[in-house]
């Protein structure tokens, strides 16, 4: 059975496989008080070691960094 939980991407080879089958990855950054906005959603482009570029839905391209911003994606 496949559960619909949202499944942090943290290894480059997680990173590989959400770009290959073009799922969408929803990035999180923690606000002053400490919780988690949603900041971006999208196409994983490019992935290095500091940050991961995401083509968002509307077709720009916004970079995160690694070190500061949470990735998931629903499968």
């Amino acid at each position: 059975m496949k559960s619909n939980k949202p499944r942090t991407l943290q290894k480059n080879i997680e990173f590989f496989t959400a770009a290959l089958s073009q799922c969408v990855v929803t990035a999180w950054q923690e606000d002053p008080a400490g919780v988690y906005c949603e900041v971006g959603r999208g196409i994983v482009e490019r992935i290095s070691d500091e940050s991961v570029r995401i083509r968002n839905e509307n077709g720009t391209k916004s970079h995160y960094a690694r070190e500061t911003t949470m990735f998931q994606t629903e499968k």
